[in-house]
């Protein structure tokens, strides 16, 4: 039921992502006026309330949650269903802009990668014991260095929403910079560090964000929580399957 509910929310949500994008990108060049997107398209239904891209992350997210605090570390994580939940965040990078273009194109190549890998490999836990045979853990394009990448992108989305609820005075500059210096920064080569926090000056405003989530402050702060919450326990899962396998997390 997990599995199908999820893939289900994915396919809705890759019909509308498009349409969004297409407006939030002329949109935002104009002054927001409005936290509200105005939703002309038939394809969006009646209502502009049943399109809630980041509540339906965190929907997705809380029933990964679910499945990995009932059934604990011991018990495999279906890949298939690990990425569909993963493929639904991939419109939270999309709506950072140029800045965190780097990761949303690193972030979705290696989600496609696990998601193809789902064929043959039916949990996480096959994906690390394989590379974990074959050495090749860390090797640049294994599944294994993939999917710890798609873990420091839940983690870098954890993290700039943790700032971002904490005061409605915090622009999205000061929640993504905190947020990629404690996530992904350490990883990364100075070259790629310099051109992040250059970028950052190009980020949309808070309410140009909210806009293009089509959020307001309350409505968007709710569903960062249930995200914020939801989204340890499945990382916190990934990180012990490396440990377990006395695999270190520095890289």
């Amino acid at each position: 039921m997990v599995n199908r509910n999820i893939r289900e929310t994915g396919k809705t949500m890759t019909l509308k992502f498009s349409s969004l994008f297409s407006r939030a990108g002329k949109e935002s060049e104009n002054s927001v006026t409005s936290t509200s997107v105005s939703m002309d398209d038939d394809s969006f239904g009646d209502s502009h309330d049943e399109f809630r891209p980041l509540s339906a992350v965190a929907d997705a997210f809380e029933e990964l949650s679910a499945v990995v605090k009932a059934k604990g570390f011991d018990d495999d994580l279906d890949l298939k269903t690990f990425c569909d939940a993963c493929s639904l965040v991939s419109i939270l990078f999309g709506c950072l802009g140029i800045a965190f273009k780097f990761a949303e194109l690193e972030y979705v190549s290696k989600v496609s990668d696990l998601t193809e890998a789902s064929e043959s490999y039916q949990t996480l836990s096959n994906v690390l014991d394989f590379d974990t045979q074959h050495d090749t853990v860390r090797t640049p394009g294994s599944l294994s260095r993939n999917l710890r990448r798609v873990r420091q992108g839940l983690d870098l989305i954890r993290a700039l929403f943790q700032k971002f609820v904490s005061s409605r005075d915090c622009c999205l500059k000061e929640a993504a910079t905190t947020a990629y210096a404690k996530t992904c920064a350490p990883y990364h080569t100075w070259v790629v560090r310099t051109a992040v926090y250059a970028g950052m000056y190009a980020l949309p405003t808070r309410d140009q964000l909210l806009l293009r989530l089509n959020e307001t402050d309350d409505s968007a702060e709710g569903a960062m929580h249930r995200y914020i919450k939801a989204s340890l326990p499945v990382i916190e899962y990934i990180d012990k399957l490396y440990i377990s396998r006395d695999i270190s997390l520095d890289w």
